[in-house]
Order: structure tokens, then C-alpha cells, then sequence
């Protein structure tokens, strides 16, 4: 007998998407055993594995279309880098490219796995994966603050904490420099890096900032969004990322478009007076020690800056001799190694990655890809704009919200992965998938007789 399709996935198969997505952003739990695995790895290949069971045990294969376009890039993805395989000519090459292709894989089944199983439950279910998604994010950015307090008192809480768990895999938090004798922290928290973290948290701070302002007045999660949005905002100064201040200014002159009129009142201002307030105590106490690390991230003629910009120069000499497909996935540093002599260096743009890696094929196949991602986002859009017109202002006033926040996240995301390549990251494919997911959930809210609900 065949399941019906509201009750062919399993609640441990629901369990295991939240906690996925929970944890989409601990880059630094994981275990080198011939190739690092990561705890993301294992969650996902847990959640793909039941996904899979309960799909065949209920042999209802029925798929949304947006799965089905999902899976066709993906496929598009792959027959490109396998194309691309046919340019390497070492064996560090090859397994180089083993270990992205295998992650690719993982990432692509994932992001299709996900819209399918969120079009699959109901409003309340989709706000829940957000929340879990967005909760990971504050968790991984509350461990960064006691990663940064621990610091400053002498204390390496990475080696006691994590050491234990990873087998000394685990990266401690990044000292930037010194100014006298005091070291200058940048906490990373559960990521690989402060600008990683800093890019993360612009994305969790543009798709909650429009949904806070829009909340009706009295409404319980009001003050605790604007203490989130505060505290995410104070994590996000302190990993002195460029990177993700630039994703984050980009992200909110889009906000501007809509919530311009927003920007000026007291929910808005109030949360970013008090971050201000907090922080201009913690600079008046240490002057000189702040003034001389904001210069010190300020200027543009330093080596960090140059080798970002100098990894651009590639794309011609790379495009020259391999224009179509590129080098072959994750080969970049092997290319570099070989030009340079320099081991273990990444590209350090998502844009050059795409262009070295996968050529002009797989650049135009991405770009194809974000077009989509937009196309659908415009939908949640159009859908809220449907709801307000035939009377659900209270759905309305979170669908399209949420839409401009994901719009913003995404566009803010492009312009950091400019300088860094956090686009292929879980983190990453988790916000895509609840993306395009969107508009299939709340789209049921426009048919006839649905039960019209969607408190967050």
C-alpha cells in the first residue's frame, strides 16, 4: 500500500534534516582519516540515507518541479567536472579531484533532498527548518564569544574543547597580529576561518532583519529577534571581517529598496544604538589598541590584499589553455603549487574557483543556477503580493519578508565570495534549498480552503 505523500517521509528523517541544518556551519568538527570528514559529511549522508528509505518504503516518487530543475543543474554540474577530469594529467591532481567530486555529490543530493522533503510538510515545519538553520548559525557565534573571552584570558578553549573530539584536527581561533604586547584575537568559533564566519552571520543577519521589522507590534519574538540581530551584529564587528561587511552593506542597500521607511524608526534604531552604545564603551576603554587594528584592516596596499586580487591574474593564463572546462575540480591549488611553489593555497574568490576549475561551462552553469535561485525568490514575492490581495496580510506579512531577506542573504553572499568561497560550503546549499523550497510551501496558502497559518 502506498504511503500518502504527506506522510511518506519519517519524523526521524525530519529530525535529521533540522539537525543537518543546525549544524551547516561546524566546519571545524571534523576528522582527518585519509581525507577530512566532517561532521556535516556524516549528518547528511544520515539524512540522504533515511530520505532514501522512506522514499522507497512509501514508492512515491512524485517530485515538485523545482526538484526536478534542482536535479537537472546538478546533473549539469557533474557532467561538466567529469568532463573537466580529462584535464588532469597528476596524481595529486586526481585526488584532488576525488575529494571535491565526493563532496559535490553529497552537497548536490542534499540541496535536492531537502527542497523535496520541505515541500513535502506544512508552514510551521519550513519555519522550523529556518529557525534551526538560523539557531546554528547564533550557536556557532555564541561559541565564538566565549572562543574570543577565552582568548584575551589566556585560555585556548579550541584545544580543550574540541581537540578531544576531532584528534587535533580542530584550527584554534586566528591571532591577526599584535599591537605592543596584547596578541589581536579574531574569533572563527566552529568555522575555518573569521571571514568565513563573518560572511556566515551576514546571511543569518539579512534574512532576519526584514522579518523583525515587519513583526506586528506586541508580538512575542519581537525583543528576542532584536536581541539576536544585536548580538549576531557585535559577532560580525569582531571577526574584523572585510569580507563580510562588504556582504552585509550589499545586502542591506537591497533592504533599502523596500524597508527604507524602516530604517528610521525605533525597531530598527534601538537594537543598533545599543550595539553601538556597547561597543564605543569597549573602544573608549582601549583607544589606541582599536584605532590602530581598524588602520591596520583598512588599508589596501597589504600582501592579504594583494594575494586576494592576485589570484584574478590566473583566469587568462588558465582560460588560455583550457577555456571550456577548466583545470578539473578542486585543482586550483595544485595549479598554483605548480606555478608558484607555494603548497596548500586556495583560490580565495568563489568567482576564480568557478572560472579555473570548471571554465566557462561551468561558470555559465552556476550563473544559469543563481538566475534560478532569483527567478524563485521572485515567486515568494509575487505569492505574498497574491495572499495581500486576497486577504492573508498575516502570511503576507512574513512571505515577503522572508523573500527580501533571502534575496538580500544571496546577493550580499555573491559580493563577499568575491574574496572568499564560502558558496561551496554546506551553509551554502542549506540556504538554497530553503530558498527555492519557499514558494512550493507557501504557495498552498493561495489554494482554496487551505488552512492559512504561518507563525514563525
Amino acid at each position: 500500500m502506498t504511503v500518502p505523500r504527506s506522510q511518506r517521509l519519517s519524523r526521524r528523517t525530519d529530525w535529521l534534516l533540522l539537525i543537518t541544518l543546525f549544524a551547516a556551519t561546524f566546519e571545524k568538527l571534523h576528522w582527518e582519516v585519509g581525507v577530512s570528514v566532517a561532521l556535516a559529511d556524516l549528518l547528511a549522508l544520515a539524512y540522504l540515507t533515511s530520505f532514501a528509505v522512506d522514499l522507497g518504503l512509501s514508492r512515491d516518487l512524485r517530485v515538485p518541479r523545482t526538484a526536478l530543475v534542482t536535479l537537472s543543474f546538478s546533473a549539469a554540474f557533474l557532467v561538466c567536472y567529469l568532463a573537466g577530469f580529462f584535464n588532469i594529467d597528476t596524481a595529486q591532481g586526481l585526488s584532488q579531484f576525488s575529494k571535491g567530486m565526493v563532496k559535490l555529490v553529497v552537497h548536490l543530493l542534499f540541496l535536492t533532498a531537502a527542497v523535496i522533503h520541505l515541500s513535502d510538510r506544512s508552514q510551521r515545519f519550513f519555519w522550523t527548518a529556518l529557525g534551526a538553520f538560523i539557531v546554528g548559525m547564533a550557536a556557532n557565534a555564541a561559541y565564538g564569544i566565549v572562543q574570543l573571552g577565552a582568548a584575551e584570558a589566556g585560555f585556548n578553549i579550541d584545544k580543550r574543547l574540541l581537540d578531544p573530539l576531532t584528534g587535533g584536527a580542530a584550527s584554534s581561533i586566528n591571532i591577526y597580529g599584535a599591537v605592543g604586547n596584547q596578541n589581536v584575537y579574531r574569533p572563527n568559533a566552529l568555522t575555518g576561518d573569521p571571514n568565513h564566519l563573518g560572511v556566515m552571520l551576514a546571511m543569518s543577519l539579512l534574512i532576519l532583519v526584514p522579518l523583525y521589522l515587519r513583526l506586528e507590534r506586541g508580538h512575542r519574538l519581537r525583543w528576542p529577534l532584536a536581541g539576536l540581530l544585536g548580538f549576531l551584529l557585535v559577532v560580525e564587528l569582531a571577526t574584523l571581517s572585510r569580507s563580510g561587511l562588504l556582504g552585509l552593506g550589499v545586502g542591506l542597500l537591497v533592504l533599502a529598496l523596500p524597508y527604507r521607511n524602516f530604517f528610521t524608526r525605533a525597531r530598527f534604531l534601538v537594537p543598533l544604538g545599543a550595539v553601538f552604545v556597547l561597543l564605543a564603551g569597549v573602544v573608549f576603554e582601549r583607544r589606541h589598541f582599536f584605532a590602530t587594528v581598524l588602520r591596520s584592516r583598512l588599508q589596501t596596499n597589504t600582501g592579504s590584499v594583494s594575494a586576494h586580487l592576485g589570484v584574478y591574474d590566473f583566469i587568462p593564463q588558465v582560460l588560455h589553455s583550457h577555456p571550456l572546462l577548466g583545470l578539473g575540480l578542486n585543482n586550483f591549488s595544485v595549479y598554483y603549487e605548480f606555478v608558484t611553489g607555494k603548497t596548500n593555497w586556495g583560490p580565495h574568490s568563489y568567482y576564480v574557483a568557478l572560472l579555473v576549475e570548471g571554465g566557462i561551462i561551468g561558470t555559465v552553469i552556476f550563473a544559469v543556477f543563481l538566475w534560478y535561485l532569483f527567478r524563485r525568490l521572485a515567486a515568494a514575492r509575487a505569492i505574498g503580493r497574491a495572499l495581500t490581495a486576497s486577504g492573508d496580510v498575516q502570511t503576507a506579512a512574513r512571505v515577503r519578508p522572508l523573500a527580501w531577506g533571502m534575496v538580500a542573504a544571496l546577493l550580499g553572499t555573491m559580493a563577499a565570495n568575491a574574496f572568499y568561497l564560502t558558496m561551496q560550503f554546506y551553509y551554502f546549499y542549506a540556504f538554497a534549498a530553503l530558498a527555492l523550497a519557499a514558494p512550493l510551501v507557501f504557495a498552498r496558502s493561495l489554494e482554496p480552503g487551505s488552512g492559512r497559518s504561518s507563525a514563525p
